[in-house]
C-alpha cells in the first residue's frame, strides 16, 4: 500500500475539519498538514497544523504531498463585502493552486457550488464560476472540482438561510429523483468522504467536476478478493514450511563437511 501525505487548506470549517479527522484516521496517509488562521480544537500524531493568514502563504508553507484539498469558502455576511468575499472563494484558492503547481503537487481539490457558472446571474455562482474558469486556466497537472448542493452538517456558525433550506431540502430528498437527484442535500461527513475517494482512486483525467449525485454515492472501493489473503493462509505454517529450502543438518553440524564443501566449490 502506498503511504500518502496531503495538505488540508481550510480544516477549520464544516467539510475540512470532517476530512482532516478522515484523512488522519485512515490507514493509507502518514502525514497530513493543515494551513489554516486559527488553531484546530482536532489532534492527532499525522497532523502539522501551520497558523497563516491566507494572503501571506508562501512557497515554502506547501510541503512535498501527493495532493492539496481547498476548502475555503465564506459568506458576504461573514467576510463584510463583496471584495472580500471574493478574496476567500476566489483569489486565495488560485494563490495556492499557483503554489502546488509551482512545488510539483500533481492533484489539486476543491470544493465549488452546484450551479457555478460565471455567466449565471446569481451573484454566488458567478464567483465560483469565476473560480473554476481561472483554475482550469492555469493548467495544473489534474484538478478535481468537487459541486455540492446543500451542505448539511453542524457548523460553528448559524445560518438562517440554510437551515431553512436544510429543513426544506429534507422533506423534498426523497421526491428529487433521475436528473433532479443532483439537488438533494448533501452531508459534509458524505462529500468529506467523496474527496478522499477521489484522491485515492478518482478519475485521472487533467479536469474532472464531480456533481452532488455522483458526490453522494462516492465510497471506499473494496479490496480485490485477489489482493486479499485469508486468515488460513496467512497462519498456515505448513504451507510456509513446505516452500521453504530444506535444512541438510548434516553440513550445519559438521564442520568437516563443511570444509569439504567449501574446498570442492573454490576447485571447480
Amino acid at each position: 500500500m502506498e503511504m500518502r501525505s496531503a495538505i488540508v487548506v481550510g480544516g477549520t470549517g464544516l467539510v475540512g475539519s470532517k476530512l482532516v479527522k478522515l484523512l488522519c484516521d485512515s490507514e493509507e496517509y502518514v502525514s497530513v498538514t493543515v494551513i489554516a488562521r486559527r488553531k484546530l480544537a482536532f489532534e492527532h500524531p499525522k497532523l502539522n497544523v501551520k497558523i497563516r493568514s491566507f494572503n501571506q502563504i508562501e512557497e515554502t508553507d506547501i510541503e512535498v504531498a501527493h495532493e492539496i484539498f481547498c476548502c475555503l469558502g465564506t459568506t458576504i455576511k461573514k467576510a463584510g463585502s463583496r471584495e472580500e468575499f471574493e478574496k476567500v472563494d476566489v483569489e486565495y484558492p488560485l494563490q495556492i493552486a499557483s503554489l502546488a503547481k509551482k512545488c510539483g503537487i500533481m492533484h489539486f481539490i476543491i470544493i465549488s457550488a452546484m450551479g457555478a457558472n460565471e455567466k449565471s446571474g446569481v451573484y454566488y455562482n458567478r464567483v465560483k464560476g469565476k473560480l473554476e474558469k481561472e483554475l482550469i486556466a492555469l493548467q495544473l497537472p489534474q484538478v478535481s472540482i468537487v459541486r455540492p448542493s446543500l451542505l448539511v452538517g453542524d457548523r460553528n456558525e448559524f445560518r438562517l438561510g440554510e437551515k431553512v433550506g436544510e429543513w426544506v431540502l429534507n422533506v423534498l430528498n426523497p421526491l428529487l429523483i433521475g436528473p433532479m437527484k443532483k439537488y438533494r442535500s448533501i452531508k459534509a461527513t458524505q462529500l468529506a468522504l467523496a474527496m478522499k475517494v477521489i484522491a485515492l482512486s478518482g478519475k485521472k483525467s487533467p479536469v474532472t467536476i464531480y456533481d452532488s449525485a455522483e458526490l453522494s454515492s462516492l465510497k471506499m472501493p473494496r479490496a480485490k478478493e485477489a489482493d486479499l489473503v485469508s486468515r488460513e493462509q496467512l497462519f498456515n505454517w505448513d504451507k510456509y514450511k513446505e516452500e521453504l529450502t530444506p535444512i541438510d543438518e548434516e553440513v550445519v553440524f559438521n564442520r568437516d563437511k563443511i570444509q569439504e564443501l567449501q574446498v570442492k566449490n573454490e576447485t571447480k
